[in-house]
């Protein structure tokens, strides 16, 4: 089960010491969403493609839980091209404000059309219109020629819902690896890992 972001509560002692991943997650993720000044939410993606060549870039957490971490894109950009030819993947979260991140590591799935759908339904208008107008990751001529087919999109779309491209879905992240990083003065950071090992979690700690 997925859920958007819920109301924020600062985290306390105890859960910053909780042995569950997903609990010190969201606490350090709720304490982000208050400190952070934008995109709280923010995280890098890896991905490999079928030739081993590595890309990352920026995208936006849109839910999360024990069943994983969620995220949205054109199903015929670049990442999507790694994710189909190589499931597995890393984000990362890095809070300046809050000298942290969170490294975690697992294996992708499509998320169902319908929690596609409900959270194509929340985004702007605006949005809407430019997943149906970009071709995201293929050549663009010119900054006019996207800007043309969005206006065309708008044309299609006057007076309506506009419903989610085929070509527009969402992924799940389900970790087997984490690696929370707290920075300490003189470079003695401290890194706690959770590796997953059957139904639970196995607990350590890396030199820094």
């Amino acid at each position: 089960m997925f859920w958007l972001y819920p109301a924020c509560k600062c985290p306390d002692k105890e859960s910053l010491m909780s042995n569950d991943p997903f609990s010190l997650f969201d606490s350090w993720f709720k304490e982000a969403r208050e400190t952070e000044l934008n995109d709280g939410n923010a995280m890098t993606i890896a991905t490999v493609n079928a030739d081993g060549q590595p890309a990352a870039r920026m995208v936006l957490l849109k839910g999360y839980g024990p069943d994983g971490f969620v995220f949205y894109t054109n199903q015929q950009s670049r990442k999507a091209s790694d994710i189909a030819a190589n499931a597995k993947a890393a984000i990362l979260f890095h809070w300046k404000s809050l000298r942290r991140q969170i490294r975690i590591e697992g294996s992708l799935s499509t998320v169902d059309d319908a929690v596609a759908d409900t959270y194509f339904a929340t985004r702007s208008r605006d949005s809407q219109l430019g997943a149906w107008a970009s071709d995201q990751s293929q050549p663009l001529d010119s900054r006019e020629t996207f800007e043309a087919r969005y206006a065309e999109m708008k044309t299609k779309f006057e007076g309506r819902d506009v419903s989610r491209p085929p070509h527009w879905s969402g992924y799940c992240l389900m970790p087997d690896r984490f690696e929370f990083w707290q920075d300490r003065e003189h470079r003695l950071h401290e890194r706690r890992t959770f590796e997953k090992d059957g139904a639970s979690w196995t607990k350590g700690m890396l030199y820094p």
